[in-house]
This record gives structure tokens, sequence and C-alpha cells, in this order.
């Protein structure tokens, strides 16, 4: 639930941050909201994943500060950016803390909302379209269907050790359908993971790069192939990775007995 400012204190209503999601990337899948919280702002602290025609929504003359947020590359510490947000927010100018995807998944939402409730300062969170949404229509298919899957799960392929560890087996069961954000690098692992708890080699893979945006690119893939299949690929924008799921044309192809 959102936490808005207080209606009885005017300066503490100036001491405030919105939590924006950006989507995948395409302006046009902003939400309304979001659109108007960046037209709005006058200092946006945003995450390197943003893209950059949604960066060119904002006004000249807001503050644009990049915090980075790069997997496996330069970013600013996670303190340091919950410092920024406090300094900022206390500044009494509009502050919007824009987030790749939705705030809400796998964006350390929580952390920086603890450093603003720390500080006094209030906050609301503007959803975004994330990227397993925008990814699965990219290729036509459904996170769930009847008959096929009744959940679907969203996971990281890193945590604060290194590679993260699932449920496994219950991942390599025929039908499971998995969101593997961050698993670009952890292809070899995933891969090692899923063939050691019994999935079947031909498991349907699909990374999608760049989801929404004019550079989007679709690898369909299979477990026993999938490492070589990103090597050859040379990815080098974000990725999401389905387990699970195979691009329609691509899942017709196999329906109808023809190798992919």
């Amino acid at each position: 639930m959102s936490k808005l400012p207080s209606d009885q204190n005017a300066a503490a209503a100036l001491r405030h941050v919105a939590f924006v999601g950006a989507g995948p990337g395409d302006p046009d899948l902003l939400t309304r909201k979001a659109y108007g919280a960046l037209l709005a702002a006058d200092v946006v602290i945003y995450d390197r994943l943003v893209s950059g025609p949604i960066l060119d929504l904002c006004r000249a003359e807001a503050a644009m500060i990049s915090v980075g947020k790069e997997g496996f590359g330069p970013s600013k510490p996670q303190a340091d950016i919950n410092a920024l947000l406090v300094e900022h927010g206390q500044s009494g100018l509009r502050v919007v803390r824009l987030k790749g995807g939705d705030p809400t998944v796998f964006g350390r939402l929580d952390e920086e909302i603890e450093a603003l409730d720390a500080a006094g300062i209030g906050w609301e969170v503007v959803p975004g379209i994330t990227a397993a949404s925008a990814s699965v229509a990219a290729i036509g298919q459904s996170l769930t269907k009847r008959g096929r899957n009744q959940a679907v799960r969203f996971m990281t392929a890193h945590d604060m050790q290194g590679f993260a560890e699932h449920d496994w087996h219950a991942l390599a069961r025929e039908g499971e359908v998995a969101a593997v954000y961050m698993g670009k690098r952890a292809a070899r692992f995933v891969q090692g993971r899923m063939l050691m708890h019994g999935a079947a080699p031909a498991t349907p893979v699909t990374v999608i790069e760049n989801a929404s945006r004019p550079d989007q690119r679709i690898i369909s893939s299979s477990i026993v192939r999938l490492e070589a299949d990103l090597a050859k690929a040379g990815l080098s924008g974000p990725a999401l990775m389905f387990l699970g799921l195979a691009p329609r044309a691509a899942q017709m192809e196999l329906q109808e007995g023809i190798a992919l």
C-alpha cells in the first residue's frame, strides 16, 4: 500500500519521493501516472536499464542522476542511493526514483523505502510493466495456461552470495514455467541445475533481449542447448529467460513434430 504525505502538514507534504516503474523500455508502455510524474519531476534518480526514450520525457530543467545498478558492472552502492534519496527527498523538490520494469520486482524497493521512513520522508509507488510481462507478450505466449501450469515463478539468477539456489526439482518438472531475471550470465549454472534435477534436455528455454524495444531479440533454445545458444548470440542488452516456454511459432512446430 502506498504511503502518501500527510495532508495535515504542508511542510511534510513536500518531503516526498515517488518510486516510478519505467517499464521494459518502450515509452508507449508507461502508465499515465508514470508519465505525469516524469513531466513534473525536479529530480530524477534513475537506473542504468531505463531506456533513453523514457529519460527524454523528463523536463530539460530536471536534475538527472544516474545510479548505475548494472549486474556484474559498475554501480553506486545501495547505501549511497539511499543517502541520495534522503538528501533530495528533504529538499522539497519533486523527486522521482525511476526504476526499470516494476519497482516491486527485484528492485530493492524495501531498502530504499526503509531509508525514507527513517528520515520521515513520505513516498508512493507507481507500478510499471515488468520484464516478464513484456517478454511473454513478445513471444505470443501466456505466463499461465489451463492444462499446462497454474502458477508461474518470478526468480532471480543471482543473490547476495552469487548464483541463487531455488527448488530446482520442482522447476524441472514438465509443464513448469519460470521467468528468470538477471539470468544471462547464469546460463551454465541454470542449465546444470535443471539437468541435474531431472529436466528433459528438450525442455524449451526462451531468452528475450531488450523486450519491447526496437532492438528486441528472441533466442529460442532448450535446456541442453542453452549455454551454447547464448554464447553464439552474444547478448549485450537486458534479457529475461523463460524456463518451460517457447515462442508461439516454435511451440507450434514442436507440436507438429518438426525439429527445431
